[in-house]
């Protein structure tokens, strides 16, 4: 019989696999994640945490995109819609829907949610199409893998810092 290994414990071999690697692979290995129709890229780094969607409050008066607060593990954490935040349609919660736990060297207690996870990506196995867009400063450049399929990268440390992102009220 296989040895059940709860999605934690399998996270953290994960974790403690990739900084076991040299820091050249590391860089150069991204997290694929979907965003409404888009596929992005992300640096391990800026992600402490991926989990499967948990139940969430809502909290009045703020953006559509904001999805609310969720408690992961006695802490609460702030809840962003990423397809909704960059004005696609927002996620539908599904088997396949997940959510990405920001660095909190970055921001403290603060999600993203998006649609799923489309598995590492090597970047050196991909060419630059289209280089970053200086006036959208959480967005890096678009790359073609060899399938032909474009992913666009995201700049967690810049998305953050943006007022757009953390200003949810309405009011």
């Amino acid at each position: 019989m296989a040895k059940r290994v709860s999605l934690r414990e399998f996270q953290e071999s994960v974790v403690a696999r990739l900084k076991a690697l040299p820091t050249t692979h590391t860089a150069t290995t991204k997290l694929g994640i979907q965003v409404g129709d888009s596929s992005w890229l992300v640096d391990l780094t800026d992600v402490s945490e991926v989990l499967p969607v948990p139940n969430m409050v809502n909290v009045p008066l703020t953006r559509r995109w904001f999805k609310g607060l969720a408690n992961i593990r006695g802490n609460l954490f702030s809840v962003v819609d990423l397809p909704g935040f960059l004005g696609d349609e927002p996620v539908q919660p599904a088997v396949s829907s997940r959510l990405l736990l920001i660095h909190p060297r970055h921001i403290m207690n603060s999600a993203l949610l998006v649609n799923r996870m489309l598995g590492l990506r090597n970047v050196q196995d991909m060419q630059e199409v289209a280089p970053a867009d200086p006036a959208v400063p959480w967005c890096g450049p678009t790359r073609r893998d060899a399938n032909g399929k474009e992913w666009r990268e995201l700049r967690i440390q810049e998305l953050v810092q943006q007022a757009p992102f953390l200003q949810v009220g309405t009011i």
